[in-house]
């Protein structure tokens, strides 16, 4: 006599239990916090700078530092404009970062274009060439720069610097420009052909002003590295000294309330522009400023 078994049907596997919603609130808590502790850590030098800079000169030599200000005076910040060069190597700095800027977006704009549109081989190891170009440290390449600058009649030049600083800055604006390329339609740009618009002309009347906002902020991020930039600044210039290379220079022997005056000023002005830029990207998405 056979007795039939009934086979058990096989388990099913083990579904991953859904987040709770105290469990999603005490996750958003977390990174909350953890976003205002890294905040206050990396806002704590520049508020001390800040606070030194518009304090007395007593004020700047007390320790522990203060967070908050008691006492306000600009006699430090008088103090650092009064400083003979200052105004000459502030100018500098201005010149350079505008060139790099310039340089960026006229070089920048079009490699990624290129990439962003046409298909070739060793695109994938171009782009991975880009970035590396990141990856030398621009110590190493000092000795050279100096030499074939003094040998083409660029060395203490703000030309220089410039040219220097916006090899830093071009693998961004590449990569920046050439990923707001993609996210155009091709399609725009097809439309403008059937109308009669050339290649160039399409890309000047209908792409780019499409790709302005993030054209934008990769001109701030080449304003910025231009305008913090030292070491190249420092030594491919004697003469023709950028701010921060004025302020290097004289690191040394300038008292203590001359070096937080300069910190702050190297903080204001890239501040002010990109809160500028800001407004400008905002209007360019639609964005209501707050």
């Amino acid at each position: 006599m056979s007795v039939d078994v009934a086979r058990s049907p096989a388990p099913s596997p083990t579904a991953t239990p859904a987040a709770t919603p105290s469990a999603r609130r005490a996750s958003a808590r977390f990174l909350g916090v953890m976003a205002v502790v890294i905040s206050v850590c990396w806002l704590i030098p520049v508020l001390i700078i800040a606070v030194s800079a518009l304090s007395p000169r007593d004020v700047v030599s007390a320790w522990p530092k203060q967070l908050i200000p008691t006492r306000f005076s600009l006699d430090t910040m008088a103090f650092f404009f009064n400083v003979s060069g200052v105004w000459t190597a502030t100018l500098n700095s201005l010149i350079v970062a505008a060139m790099t800027m310039s340089f960026a977006l006229l070089l920048g704009a079009p490699a990624g274009y290129a990439l962003a549109r046409f298909d070739f081989k060793g695109q994938g190891v171009y782009r991975v060439m880009i970035i590396m170009t990141r990856a030398f440290p621009l110590a190493i390449l000092a000795l050279p720069l100096v030499t074939r600058f003094i040998a083409i009649g660029l060395y203490d030049t703000l030309l220089g610097v410039a040219l220097v600083h916006t090899a830093l800055a071009l693998p961004f604006a590449i990569l920046v420009s050439s990923s707001l390329f993609m996210g155009i339609p091709r399609e725009l740009e097809e439309a403008g052909w059937t109308l009669g618009c050339s290649r160039l002309t399409a890309f000047f009347m209908i792409v780019m002003p499409l790709a302005l906002p993030g054209l934008a902020a990769a001109m701030i991020f080449s304003f910025v590295i231009s305008w913090n930039e030292v070491f190249a600044a420092s030594v491919l210039t004697l003469n023709n000294r950028t701010l921060t290379a004025f302020l290097f220079a004289s690191l040394e022997e300038s008292p203590l309330h001359f070096r937080y005056a300069g910190g702050f000023f190297l903080v204001v002005p890239s501040l002010v522009f990109i809160f500028v830029v800001r407004k400008y990207l905002f209007a360019m998405w639609g964005i209501a400023n707050r």
